[in-house]
């Protein structure tokens, strides 16, 4: 698996009184997108909270290219951008339905131990998970 692919569909709530979806939005589709990710892995947030680990982000960027709008259907691809350690970075491509480019973005998150809520490594049952993922 090179990149995972989900799509979400453009809800008025998202969008501007012109029906332009609102800048901040994209970093909650790609939140989408890192999310089901990690379902490819079979991993949720959920679980690896329960098992001490918050993921939270320290880095987010994004670049637009074109508007989305209301109710369109978006593609957000998701892919890894190197093996994890102390942190996880993801990249995004955000398209419509018909492939049109509308934003591309980066994001690091790191990976940190709930009871001491200090820094950690990335937990091993994820490295063992994507020791077969190839960059």
């Amino acid at each position: 698996m090179k990149f995972n692919e989900t799509t979400v569909r453009v809800r008025y709530g998202e969008t501007d009184q012109m029906g332009v979806v609102y800048h901040a939005n994209y970093a909650v589709y790609f939140e989408v997108g890192r999310t089901e990710w990690l379902r490819e892995f079979g991993l949720s947030y959920s679980a690896m909270e329960a098992d001490g680990i918050m993921l939270p982000v320290v880095s987010l960027s994004i670049n637009y290219k074109n508007s989305a709008r209301y109710d369109d259907v978006l593609k957000v691809k998701t892919t890894l951008k190197k093996m994890p350690t102390a942190s996880i970075e993801f990249e995004y491509q955000l398209l419509t339905d018909s492939n049109v480019l509308l934003a591309t973005g980066n994001t690091i998150l790191a990976f940190i131990d709930i009871k001491k809520n200090r820094p950690t490594r990335c937990p091993k049952y994820l490295l063992d998970k994507l020791q077969d993922y190839s960059l």
